[in-house]
């Protein structure tokens, strides 16, 4: 249990010292540093099994931060950099600006900026069938919806909520935790996941749309909220208006080349970032009457956007996974682990414990999957023991580690999408917290009422 003490007071300071208004990053770095080197001392292994160790306690500490360097600064880090070097492309050649124009006529219908909020959460979460990395996710969407959500009145911590948010559910069949949960529940995939889980996650979404409404509405009024609704009237731009299809070029780009609507062609979403630039700029050239050097000086802004992304968002996300990687190494999940194993409980009572179990990993690492892979090889074994249904076990935990991971300052899609916003972590906490802990209840209760408890 010490090294459970241990985690759990590194993480009290961690968010003492970011609360204080200390840099984030610094904050996460030195946390996450300070226990990869106590793991080291007690005699645990400092580095994951992917990682070849340096023959030295410090020395594999710094190891694991040129690792994160390496991993996130040129795998996610690249495609946040990409992603926010293209919104500050479309934000120089004018192309946000046609799109609040164009979509300010249709949408001036709806009055209240948080019926808007809903169409734009439902929408993300359509998004998530798309993109399954939720961080990617998140940027994709800040450098897209974001824009649009602002200007049309939403309040900027309740735009960046919305982008954090929408993989806080599973609704793609053929995620990875899916897949997994359906093997380890012992069914089919198609069964496990369209007549089981799909349910549960669509009531889910509905109530923390709902929550979403109220919640931020809420905390608007009681905060005096700054909104950034502009008079359309007085946006400027030379721009044409086709512009307007520009920014959404990523979005396109992923239905249409994610490997399932043209047969045969499959582009991830670093190439198809990569493209709508190239794209962007090409018709930008055209539009400027072939000036090249006026095209290639306004593509400047996208090589200025990737370098603030690096910044501000990429250097945090490789701090957060130095923090996720100590507590992970220093042994704080296998202790909430046993802990799990240890309880003596009935069947729903035991259900509850995982599923807590699971939230408190998954906001203390910042990962969904982490703490969800950890625990989920418990269910089969613990279901077998009392004669229960996996999958009672497993539907709860699968979704509790996403929504964990939407309520954690220090996950990649929090962190990233609040660096984007340029708002504090814990603001963008605030805001999904209470819709998902709506969506967590909503979760309990549907499987208590949808899935059979015994096998």
């Amino acid at each position: 249990m010490l090294e459970l003490l241990i985690g759990f007071v590194i993480t009290i300071a961690v968010g003492y010292f970011i609360v204080k208004g200390y840099k984030a990053a610094g904050v996460l770095l030195t946390a996450g540093l300070a226990l990869l080197l106590i793991t080291g001392l007690i005699g645990h292994t400092v580095l994951p099994a992917k990682v070849a160790s340096t023959g030295n306690v410090v020395t594999d500490s710094l190891e694991f931060v040129k690792y994160m360097l390496q991993y996130r600064g040129g795998g996610l880090g690249m495609q946040i950099m990409l992603l926010c070097g293209f919104a500050s492309y479309m934000t120089h050649i004018g192309a946000n600006n046609v799109v609040v124009k164009q979509f300010s006529k249709p949408l001036a219908v709806i009055k209240s900026p948080y019926v808007l909020l809903v169409a734009a959460y439902i929408v993300a979460c359509l998004m998530s069938l798309a993109v399954s990395s939720a961080t990617g996710l998140g940027v994709l969407l800040m450098a897209t919806l974001f824009p649009m959500m602002t200007a049309m009145g939403i309040s900027r911590p309740a735009a960046v909520a919305v982008c954090a948010s929408p993989a806080a559910i599973i609704l793609s069949p053929t995620s990875g935790d899916v897949v997994i949960a359906a093997e380890k529940s012992g069914m089919s995939l198609d069964v496990f996941a369209v007549q089981t889980v799909l349910p549960v996650s669509i009531c889910a979404i509905i109530v923390m749309a709902a929550a979403a409404f109220f919640w931020n509405k809420y905390l608007d009024k009681k905060e005096n909220t700054p909104m950034e609704k502009v008079d359309v009237s007085e946006i400027e731009t030379t721009a044409p208006a086709f512009y307007a299809a520009l920014p959404f070029l990523p979005i396109i780009g992923v239905f249409l080349f994610n490997g399932r609507t043209i047969p045969g062609l499959s582009l991830d979403i670093y190439t198809i970032v990569v493209g709508s630039i190239f794209v962007g700029a090409l018709i930008d050239y055209v539009v400027k009457k072939f000036d090249g050097e006026k095209t290639l000086e306004d593509l400047d802004s996208c090589y200025q956007g990737m370098a603030e992304a690096f910044k501000g968002v990429v250097m945090l996300l490789v701090a957060a996974g130095v923090f996720a990687q100590g507590l992970m190494s220093i042994g704080a999940i296998d202790n909430l682990i046993g802990l799990a194993e240890s309880a003596g409980a009935g069947g729903i009572a035991l259900m509850l414990i995982l599923t807590g179990l699971t939230v408190a990993a998954a906001i203390a690492t910042g990962s969904g999957n982490a703490p969800f892979y950890a625990f989920v090889e418990l269910a089969p074994s613990l279901a077998a023991k009392m004669g229960l249904n996996p999958a009672f076990l497993i539907i709860p935990m699968l979704q509790a580690s996403n929504l964990g991971r939407t309520i954690s300052p220090v996950s990649g899609v929090v962190v990233a999408t609040s660096g984007m916003g340029k708002i504090s972590p814990f603001e963008v906490v605030k805001r999904t917290s209470v819709p998902v802990i709506c969506g967590l209840i909503t979760v309990i209760f549907g499987t208590l009422v949808l899935v059979p408890m015994t096998a």
